[in-house]
């Protein structure tokens, strides 16, 4: 599993270095954004199209500058160039709240000893564990990076103010179909509906045999876009908590666009 998630971030390495010269050729949006937040971990936003993959090195540089808790909540509105969709893929799969993800469905999954070709025990928690933490890799390198930079998409989250909870439900449902593109305008999210589902297939490449059934690929898939939608919800409340609690230094807020 270690080996196909360090092929899989060498292969997308690869591919920001032949996208990059495109990137800067991004436009500022135009359309409609929900607003920007006030709080988060850091800023993974920057548009730099000219900054390439220059090989392990690099990669082990891009890791290191992570955010903590959720690198894809938006602190501005401008778009993301390849190699910031990149960044924030590796960001995202070593976020806390990724950790906390899949320490807990590894938790889960130990309980109802599922998959069962990994066992109870240490071990069986340790494989069931990676397993999440390949997952959610996948997800997001085919999904934050290589669907969102070909369908030229914004793969990041914006909080929007002033929801109600039953509001905020809505949104955070309606975010896991639904994004905009580079330039602001609403589109399908096909990075956020495919890349999870091509995380699942790549997966079974390391599950255990008799995991690996077309239902079974489904039932984690559905698994997904649940935890997609619940961790849309806290983010929603995000700033909040993290402005009462605080737990990290408070972003920049930028001019919040117009609905």
């Amino acid at each position: 599993m270690q080996k196909t998630v360090v092929w899989l971030f060498t292969v997308a390495s690869l591919i920001v270095c032949a996208l990059c010269p495109a990137g800067g050729a991004q436009q500022s949006p135009s359309g409609s954004l929900p607003d920007a937040p006030s709080n988060s971990a850091q800023s993974t936003q920057t548009t730099d199209a000219n900054n390439p993959v220059h090989g392990s090195v690099a990669l082990v540089q891009v890791l290191q500058r992570k955010s903590l808790v959720f690198p894809d909540i938006a602190t501005d509105t401008g778009p993301l160039s390849p190699w910031g969709k990149f960044k924030l893929a590796a960001n995202d799969s070593i976020a806390l709240s990724t950790l906390g993800a899949a320490l807990v469905s590894a938790a889960y999954g130990q309980a109802i000893d599922s998959p069962e070709g990994y066992g109870q025990g240490g071990e069986g928690y340790a494989k069931r564990f990676g397993a999440n933490m390949g997952r959610a890799a996948s997800a997001n390198i085919f999904g934050t990076f290589l669907i969102s930079s070909i369908a030229h998409q914004d793969p990041r989250f914006y909080v929007k103010k002033d929801l109600s909870f039953g509001q905020s439900v809505k949104y955070a449902a309606l975010r896991v179909v639904k994004t905009r593109t580079d330039d602001g305008r609403p589109a399908v999210n096909f990075g956020g509906l495919l890349g999870p589902l091509a995380g699942e297939a790549l997966a079974n490449t390391y599950y255990p045999e008799d995991s690996r059934s077309v239902g079974d690929t489904f039932v984690r898939y559905a698994s997904d876009l649940g935890w997609t939608f619940g961790g849309h919800l806290l983010k929603q409340y995000w700033p909040q908590i993290n402005k009462k609690l605080h737990l990290m230094p408070a972003a920049q807020e930028p001019n919040p666009p117009k609905n």
